[in-house]
C-alpha cells in the first residue's frame, strides 16, 4: 500500500478525480478563486440565468478581490443568490449575536456586501444562511432553480466541509449516509474549536462557540461544481488523504472523489509530506 504521506511534490493530484490546482501563495489562490466565481456570475449573466452558490464566510481572502472585480468590471449580482455555509449558534440553538466578532452573518456583511456598489449588489433577500428553525431551505432554493451552480469554501484539520463533520468516536456511518445528511444543527469538533480558536481567538478554546448549523453534503454534493481552499501549512495532512486516501466520511472532502467536477486550490505550503519530525523554530 502506497504511504501517501510520502508522495513525492510532483505526483500529487495524478490519478485524483478531485483536480488539484497549485498556487504559489495564499493571495494567489484568492484571486484564482475570486476569478473562477467572478466568470461564473458573467457567463450566467450573459445567458439571462440566474446564479445560485453556497458561499463560505472563510477563506475570507477570495471577497476582498471580488469586491474589487466587481465594482471595476460592473458585473450585476442582482441575479444571484448566495447561500451561505454555516453559522455559529448559542447553546441553546440560536444565531450568535451579528455583532459577535465571529459571527459569519456579521462578517459577511463587513468584508462583502457593504463594500459592493449597491446598484451591483445582491439583494438582500437573497442573502441567506442556514436557519435552525427552517432547515429546509437550502434545498428548497436548490429545487426552485433548479440547480446549484458552484460550491466554494476552506477545508477544515480534520477534513470537513462547511461544517460537516466527520463522524465522531465510534459512530458509524457509511459514506451513503454521511452524504444524505442535509442542513441541520451539531456539535462543532474539539479539532475545529481548536484550530479555530488558534486562528480567531488567541487560543483560547472557550472563545469558540459549541454549536453551529451547516449546510448538508447532500444539498453541496448537487453542486456543478465543486471548490476547495487549502491555504496553510496544517491542511497538509488533510490535503493527501482528500486526494488520494480512502473515500470515507472520516475524511468528508474525500468523497468529493466521487463528484463529476470537484477542485482543491492549494498553496504551496500545503504541499508538504505531513511525515511527523520535531521541527526546531528557534535555533
Amino acid at each position: 500500500m502506497v504511504d501517501i504521506n510520502k508522495i513525492e511534490h510532483d505526483d500529487l493530484g495524478k490519478n485524483s478525480n478531485i483536480r488539484l490546482n497549485i498556487c504559489e501563495t495564499e493571495v494567489d489562490m484568492y484571486w484564482k478563486v475570486a476569478i473562477e466565481v467572478l466568470e461564473t456570475i458573467v457567463e450566467n449573466n450573459r445567458k439571462n440565468v440566474p446564479t445560485l452558490m453556497v458561499v463560505p464566510y472563510g477563506p475570507l481572502g477570495p471577497y476582498s478581490r471580488l469586491v474589487y472585480l466587481i465594482n471595476k468590471y460592473r458585473v450585476s449580482l442582482k441575479d444571484c443568490v448566495f447561500i451561505n455555509m454555516d453559522e455559529y449558534l448559542t447553546e441553546d440553538g440560536k444565531y450568535i449575536d451579528r455583532e459577535d466578532p465571529l459571527s459569519f452573518r456579521g462578517g459577511m456583511e463587513r468584508i462583502f456586501y457593504s463594500r459592493i456598489d449597491n446598484e451591483l449588489n445582491v439583494l438582500p433577500e437573497n442573502r441567506y444562511f442556514p436557519n435552525p428553525d427552517r432547515l429546509d431551505e437550502p434545498m428548497e432554493l436548490i429545487r426552485k432553480f433548479g440547480k446549484l451552480d458552484m460550491v466554494f469554501g476552506g477545508v477544515g484539520i480534520n477534513g470537513h466541509y462547511a461544517f460537516n463533520e466527520p463522524p465522531y468516536g465510534e459512530e458509524q456511518v457509511s459514506n451513503e449516509e454521511f452524504l444524505n445528511r442535509a442542513t441541520r444543527v451539531l456539535e462543532v469538533s474539539r479539532e475545529t474549536r481548536t484550530i479555530n480558536s488558534i486562528m480567531n481567538c488567541g487560543g483560547d478554546l472557550n472563545g469558540i462557540p459549541k454549536l453551529c448549523i451547516t449546510v448538508g453534503m447532500k444539498e453541496m454534493f448537487q453542486a456543478e461544481k465543486v471548490r476547495m481552499c487549502m491555504p496553510r501549512d496544517w491542511n497538509a495532512g488533510a490535503l493527501r488523504k482528500v486526494l488520494h486516501g480512502e473515500i470515507t466520511a472520516r475524511v468528508p472532502c474525500s468523497l468529493f472523489q466521487l463528484h463529476k467536477d470537484a477542485m482543491l486550490y492549494a498553496a504551496e505550503v500545503a504541499l508538504q509530506s505531513p511525515v511527523p519530525e520535531i521541527r526546531v523554530y528557534n535555533k
